[in-house]
């Protein structure tokens, strides 16, 4: 438990195996993920926070997660984020059949890169929906009868975070999909709308750098106030522990 949140030690390969059973079995999951910036929208946002909590898996998805996680003696094996694993999933839903629906992004983001993917994994069933829905219930109807006329078996939701996450809660008995999971930006990514770091980088902790060079209009807030924030909470939480374990002791 990390300030309030529960991450589950969780390595990619047992994910994704996970996902395939619960995809193969027609069984209803909520699949997200925590980073440094979960952390800290969970402290202001009660609602959130307990979204965060009623999920089947949450997955670590910053570095700098791990690395608070381990100061407070907790053990998070693996860290991955959606562009990632994307590839090998959707190879996954190809040999077996199963049928992906992503939504979010802006119009047209979403569609292009199922468009990639498709040309990347031939035989992919694949239907898309832009996430631009909280001020349009017009659009929100058109997303959920989209899916459910489609009838996937993985529903992939890319709008932000913490919007993504209570988007979900808000309308899962609607939700024509058994397993929901989070994507964040990947669309984005796979689209080529927004440019990822070099992997030398990205898979050594600086993700979050990279980002920051790209986007720091919009980004500058979360990582420049967000970090040391997320450093006190880390802090504070170890202090705290400490004076239990003293108390017991």
């Amino acid at each position: 438990m990390i300030s309030g949140v529960q991450i589950h030690p969780v390595r990619l390969a047992e994910l994704l195996a996970w996902i395939e059973h619960a995809i193969h079995a027609q069984q209803r999951v909520f699949v997200t993920y925590a980073n440094i910036h979960a952390i800290n929208l969970a402290q202001q946002h009660t609602a959130f926070r307990e979204v965060l909590n009623s999920a089947d898996v949450v997955f670590c998805d910053g570095q700098g997660l791990r690395v608070g996680a381990a100061l407070l003696g907790y053990s998070i094996p693996e860290r991955f984020t959606p562009p990632d694993w994307i590839d090998a999933l959707a190879a996954s839903c190809t040999a077996h059949g199963a049928r992906v629906f992503l939504l979010g992004g802006r119009p047209g983001v979403a569609e292009a890169a199922a468009r990639r993917l498709s040309d990347r994994h031939p035989g992919l069933h694949l239907a898309a929906h832009h996430g631009y829905l909280r001020d349009s219930p017009h659009d929100e109807k058109s997303a959920l009868d989209a899916i459910s006329v489609f009838q996937p078996s993985l529903l992939l939701v890319g709008m932000g975070m913490p919007l993504q996450e209570c988007w979900i809660a808000a309308h899962r008995e609607q939700i024509a999909a058994p397993v929901v999971m989070t994507v964040g930006a990947l669309f984005d990514y796979l689209a080529g709308e927004v440019v990822r770091g070099p992997h030398w980088l990205t898979d050594n902790g600086f993700e979050w750098l990279c980002r920051l060079w790209y986007e720091p209009r919009r980004l500058w807030r979360r990582y420049l106030l967000g970090n040391p924030m997320f450093l006190f909470l880390i802090a504070r939480q170890w202090i705290a522990e400490r004076r239990v374990r003293r108390k017991g002791g």
